[in-house]
């Protein structure tokens, strides 16, 4: 080994990191609570010590080099076996601490964290950094070894991961209370292809999973609508620029009020698992084996958090 390398310090590579997310020596001196010139100087001794450039400006835009690559991927390492550390040093203390580094598809969100509830109560030390992205960032950050574990549903085949399916995500069809197809008993999805369909953006699985069923079922619809998060492609049903299909969990409060109407469409619920992920090379912190057990091991208990997401409104609790 260089003996330069020998010299890096941990203060450099985490001021490193910074930069490498923030992608600005600017905004990571805010980050850090430095002066600017204080994380040039510690990236200018870095470059010394690895022997080449770390970055390089095009234009006004800031680009890591292929060396920075390489020592972002062995700090995050690096990192990565002090945290398990120190999670292995307060297991032998006999209690379960340290932070759980979960990445999920947004449309997990609504139920993820009643689960990391109820597994905090089991663990109430541990806490989470959560990241809510869309399948296609999901896919990157395991490829980048960003985190611990992540929460989607169609989990490629081709990345050699490691995933174990815990819950139906069910996608339903919506329309407002007074949508004509409201007013239908019994509807199948090709009743739906003359009104305009509000989509999720390219990289949403629920968009892929939709596609996919709707060219398994040969409909085709010629009028589409893309917004980016399932907050607003929801308020646009509300308002009536069309129909969509949404997971059921991010539907709770529109459904129990009747703002929204599941529609009676003989194909749907379109049933995906949501599966907790890792690479299968990657060694899991203590509280990420946690994690995975209470998936495991408290399917019940997963089933009825589940049912908060049914579209029904919560029962009032009653009076003696």
């Amino acid at each position: 080994m260089r003996k330069s390398l020998m010299r890096i310090t941990l203060r450099q590579l985490r001021t490193f990191n910074e930069v490498c997310d923030l992608k600005s020596y600017s905004r990571a001196a805010d980050e850090m609570a430095l002066t600017q010139p204080a994380v040039s100087l510690q990236i200018r001794q870095l470059e010394e010590l690895i022997g080449q450039p770390l970055f390089e400006y095009v234009g006004k835009k800031l680009y890591m080099t292929e060396a920075a690559e390489a020592l972002q991927a062995a700090s995050r390492d690096i990192f990565g076996r002090l945290e398990n550390l120190d999670m292995q040093l307060s297991d032998m203390q006999g209690s379960l601490q340290g932070q759980l580094k979960l990445a999920i598809e947004s449309s997990a969100k609504y139920f993820v964290p009643h689960l990391f509830a109820a597994f905090k109560r089991q663990h109430p030390e541990v806490m989470l950094n959560l990241t809510v992205v869309n399948r296609a960032q999901v896919i990157k950050r395991l490829s980048d070894n960003r985190d611990d574990l992540a929460i989607m549903s169609m989990v490629p085949q081709d990345m050699g991961l490691e995933f174990m399916p815990f819950l139906n995500n069910p996608i339903v069809a919506v329309a407002p209370s007074d949508h004509p197809l409201c007013q239908v008993e019994q509807l199948t999805l090709k009743d739906l292809e003359p009104y305009p369909l509000l989509i999720r953006e390219a990289g949403s699985g629920t968009r892929r999973a939709c596609e996919e069923y709707f060219k398994e079922k040969r409909v085709h619809f010629t009028q589409t609508l893309e917004v980016s998060s399932a907050e607003a492609q929801r308020e646009c049903v509300v308002a009536g620029l069309g129909v969509a299909l949404l997971t059921r969990h991010a539907l709770n409060l529109e459904l129990a009020t009747g703002t929204l109407r599941e529609l009676p469409v003989a194909e749907l619920p379109l049933y995906r698992s949501w599966c907790v992920v890792q690479a299968k090379a990657k060694r899991l912190s203590p509280v990420a084996h946690a994690f995975l057990a209470f998936i495991r091991t408290e399917r019940a208990q997963i089933s009825q958090l589940a049912e908060r997401f049914d579209g029904s409104l919560p029962r009032p609790s009653a009076t003696h």
